[in-house]
């Protein structure tokens, strides 16, 4: 049974470190932004709450959920350019502390891949290193679903995007970040999970979680102990 300071170590000797995205580097749950955009906002927020909290499937939630919003391609423009995601205070001097120590970050997200790779490019991080899932559209720019094949669309996908880039890296020890159910389920294959709750604070992550922390100012103090 691994340990709070044996978690702490694994992280300041990680190899790869995966943050989830919504709720995590950033501010916001993107698919509730997306929905109150497109002014189906309470409909869709009880049923990322129940998604998070671990109740119905992942695929299940993701799949209602979009069939109520049915975003356009440009509504999704409009709200990447009219609300652009909020990035988490701390983040991005964290994810620069770790590629100065050549520490690989990756992006891991059940949320849309049109909003996560405006994050990873504030961040600097590059946009293979972005695993989320992928809207589709008609010609026309209608909603035309979501594209099911991708790992993140199902529960237990972020464990298997870790197993892959273990298996395509030769990573040994791979850190991953975040608030919710589906970030918890992914170790192992992560070596060590740590809770994030500086945006929300879910209590069934928190108390399963060896470390649990509030803000990535906590994590950045780590770093500093080498």
């Amino acid at each position: 049974m691994t340990s709070l300071s044996q978690t702490q170590e694994l992280f300041r000797r990680a190899e790869a470190v995966c943050f989830d995205v919504d709720s995590t580097v950033i501010k916001e749950e993107g698919i509730d932004e997306l929905a109150k955009f497109c002014g189906v906002g309470d409909a869709v927020t009880e049923m990322t709450r129940k998604a998070m909290g671990g109740s119905v499937t992942f695929k299940t939630a993701l799949t209602e959920r979009l069939s109520i919003i049915r975003c356009s391609r440009e509504q999704v423009n409009k709200l990447i350019t009219d609300h652009p995601p909020q990035l988490t205070a701390g983040i991005k001097e964290l994810v620069a502390r770790l590629h100065k120590r050549n520490v690989k970050v990756f992006l891991i997200s059940g949320g849309f891949r049109c909003i996560v790779e405006h994050v990873a490019t504030q961040l600097d991080i590059p946009l293979d290193h972005v695993y989320a899932n992928r809207l589709k559209f008609y010609f026309n720019g209608e909603y035309a679903g979501f594209d099911d094949s991708q790992p993140t669309a199902e529960s237990g996908g972020k464990g298997r995007v870790i197993s892959m880039l273990k298996e395509q890296y030769g990573f040994k020890s791979v850190v991953m970040i975040g608030d919710g159910a589906t970030d918890l389920e992914a170790c192992p294959p992560a070596s060590a999970f740590i809770g994030f709750g500086g945006n929300v604070i879910r209590p069934q992550v928190k108390e399963r979680s060896l470390w649990y922390v509030t803000s990535f100012g906590e994590l950045l103090k780590e770093l500093e102990k080498i």
